[in-house]
């Protein structure tokens, strides 16, 4: 194997270990959570929709997994769900 290869399995190894949307960092989410709060432990969302001080956010791919949807009113946590978490 080239060094080159070595290196990007490496890589990809670290930036997969490094995944923040994980069931350590879902467990800390509470209901009435600051928005601010929830993106230090997730990262910023993948998506994030919203009007009228509601906005639904993703982080993740729901397909792929793993995937967190949080439902924040106010830019507080109001409901949370997470799928594939390890």
């Amino acid at each position: 194997m080239s060094f080159r290869a070595a290196a990007l399995i490496g890589v990809c190894l670290l930036l997969a270990a490094c995944n923040k949307v994980n069931q350590e960092n879902f467990s800390k989410i509470r209901a009435g959570m600051p928005k601010a709060e929830v993106e230090r432990l997730l990262g910023q969302p993948t998506e994030c929709a919203g009007a009228l001080g509601f906005a639904s956010c993703t982080w993740g791919e729901e397909a792929k997994g793993p995937f967190v949807s949080i439902q924040f009113g106010d830019d507080k946590v109001l409901i949370y769900s997470g799928k594939g978490l390890k």
